[in-house]
């Protein structure tokens, strides 16, 4: 496989065919070297559009997913950004080009690891991985960026609090197959709007689900 030629190909067929425009961000994407953050055994799919299972019943986003949350993020390079769910590290990698800081947390040590080696592979060395559950607990914000990379059912408000003054949070919320992908910008302390970007369905992240008794 021409690795160059396929990487280009995943950019002009996939992220710039699906929206994705924004100039930072495609150069993210043809900079990173995506094969080196999938699993061994799934390099030949690193840049299909097609998820790629990561081990825990998680999944990579398809590239076009990824491109859509860094785009979604209008990230500056002065942010300190939020990841919840680092799983590869791909996306964390992005996150760290396009941005001051990253924390990105995970419940899994196994992903910690996989992806700080990969990462520091990479030259990020803005970025901090934490293992927790942010279905639980937050790192101490506030952050201009959040995002979420797996989906929930519902909104948790502790994720709005913790976005400074204009923050943006992108997050899936819903339930398959008809999950919306979200951004949310928070104006002042009590001040925050939604926008539906586009539908898709997207893993669960681990413990983002209601409860049985509460599904509706």
């Amino acid at each position: 496989m021409n690795i160059d030629f396929a990487r280009q190909q995943m950019v002009k067929q996939q992220a710039r065919a699906w929206a994705v425009l924004d100039g930072n961000v495609l150069a993210v994407l043809s900079e990173v070297p995506r094969e080196r953050f999938v699993p061994a055994g799934f390099e030949s799919l690193a840049f299909a559009d097609t998820e790629i299972p990561i081990g825990h019943g998680q999944k990579m986003m398809t590239p076009t997913i990824e491109g859509r949350v860094l785009q979604a993020l209008q990230l500056t390079g002065n942010e300190r950004v939020l990841e919840i769910g680092t799983g590869s590290g791909f996306l964390t990698a992005c996150l760290a080009q396009l941005a001051a800081h990253v924390t990105s947390i995970d419940i899994h040590d196994d992903f910690l690891a996989a992806a700080q080696k990969c990462l520091t592979d990479n030259g990020s060395e803005n970025v901090d991985l934490v293992g927790m559950d942010g279905t639980q607990e937050l790192p101490q914000g506030p952050f201009d960026a959040i995002a979420v990379t797996g989906s929930v059912q519902t909104l948790d408000q502790r994720l709005v609090d913790a976005l400074t003054a204009g923050g943006k949070l992108f997050i899936v919320i819903g339930d398959a197959p008809a999950m919306r992908a979200t951004l949310v910008q928070r104006g002042g302390e009590d001040d925050w709007h939604n926008e539906t970007l586009f539908e898709t369905e997207l893993t669960p992240l681990l413990n983002g689900a209601l409860p049985p008794q509460f599904s509706f």
